[in-house]
């Protein structure tokens, strides 16, 4: 059971990680990416946002065949790496300016 929590953890992490990427892509901005660094385009911001989605879909296809037929506590560890990522975002962003230019 614990490590089916610490696999929805991280699925949780890699989901909110792709969906700043995947805005960026879709509205054609660039975003710091490990990639590319700072000048990461849409074409590469979509391709890490594909990569995190794709990393927390196979953690939770591995937990779902567990035998595990309802989320419960894992519904919980998800959205706890969810927003864990959203509040370190949010955190470094203030502090470091990491995407914007500050102001």
């Amino acid at each position: 059971m614990r490590s089916s929590r610490i696999q929805s953890f991280f699925a949780g992490l890699f989901v909110a990680n792709s969906a700043p990427h995947l805005a960026t892509a879709l509205t054609g901005k660039k975003h710091l990416t490990p990639l590319a660094g700072r000048e990461s385009g849409p074409g590469v911001n979509g391709l890490w946002a594909g990569m995190n989605l794709a990393a927390g879909a196979a953690l939770l296809i591995a937990k779902r065949g567990k035998n595990s037929k309802r989320w419960d506590g894992d519904l919980l560890a998800f959205e706890t790496g969810y927003l864990t990522f959203a509040a370190w975002t949010a955190g470094s962003e203030r502090l470091l300016r990491t995407n914007s230019s500050g102001g």
